[in-house]
């Protein structure tokens, strides 16, 4: 799987207009060790999760509900919690 744009872009733009989100393979997000080892029941090269990688936020919708479980207790930011009480509180 190749990355690509997510389709919900211009609904992501208003929530974070700093942000782009793509989808990715697991494979190709660089995620934190803790939340690694919480993702057993996939390979990581089949599963995809919409994110903007740079600045570690995640559009839980678009992601595995198991990969969303284990980014929750990291430095990673559900979209909405990012445009809420995160870094791009501010921003929006």
């Amino acid at each position: 799987m190749s990355s690509r744009s997510c389709p919900e872009w211009p609904d992501l733009m208003e929530l974070a207009p700093n942000l782009q989100f793509m989808h990715y393979t697991l494979a190709d997000v660089q995620l934190p060790v803790e939340a690694l080892t919480q993702i057993t029941h996939v390979s990581l090269g089949e599963v995809a999760i919409c994110c903007d990688r740079d600045h570690h936020v995640f559009y839980a919708e678009h992601t595995d509900p198991q990969v969303t479980a284990a980014l929750r207790g990291t430095h990673w930011y559900e979209v909405h919690e990012y445009a809420q009480r995160g870094p791009g509180a501010s921003a929006a």
